[in-house]
């Protein structure tokens, strides 16, 4: 089972968010050879979730504005 993805990390640059092992930014464990994969609140902004289909159900529903 997955775990749960975490909307916003006190420190989401110490930690890779590409798998379910949330390694840390120093000891990377998946052996792919790249750097880092970045949460989505640092490239998309705190409300990343309430926009797009992720399939994250959250308590928040977005509010549209016209």
């Amino acid at each position: 089972m997955a775990k749960k993805f975490p909307l916003h990390p006190k420190h989401p640059e110490r930690t890779c968010w590409g798998c379910d092992k949330y390694c840390s930014v120093n000891s990377l464990q998946c052996g792919n050879g790249s750097g880092r994969t970045q949460h989505p609140a640092e490239m998309l902004g705190d409300d990343w979730y309430k926009w797009g289909d992720w399939g994250i159900d959250s308590a928040e529903t977005p509010v549209m504005s016209s």
